[in-house]
């Protein structure tokens, strides 16, 4: 099993979540490839965040969605498709347990896989 990071960036986010408020949001799109079969998956974790260098993920405010499986290998044309659709699946999925992400507040670079 081969796991890729094709995306990943933290935002500025609400949310409250186990009574803790969360601040940030690590978004990411993952590609699994196994046995000739592809994923993607969307994941967020929302994350306190209490000061610009706190980047301590914790690992309960986490959601996440397939967005792909099929027969294949990874796709240049597929990823780019996805991250069109990205940000308003993020949204929505983010909206499921109240959050909300402020995608015009990055707080990193995006990192590419």
């Amino acid at each position: 099993m081969k796991v890729i990071d094709v995306y990943q960036q933290y935002f500025g986010a609400a949310c409250v979540f186990h009574d803790v408020p969360r601040r940030a949001v690590s978004a990411m799109l993952t590609a699994e490839s196994n046995e000739g079969e592809i994923s993607y998956t969307l994941t967020l974790s929302f994350f306190p965040h209490e000061d610009e260098t706190d980047f301590s993920v914790s690992y309960d405010a986490v959601v996440s969605e397939e967005l792909y499986r099929a027969r294949g290998r990874r796709s240049k044309k597929r990823e780019k498709t996805l991250l069109e659709e990205f940000r308003p699946r993020a949204d929505a999925l983010a909206a499921a347990i109240g959050g909300t992400i402020d995608w015009d507040s990055p707080l990193r670079e995006a990192r590419w896989g």
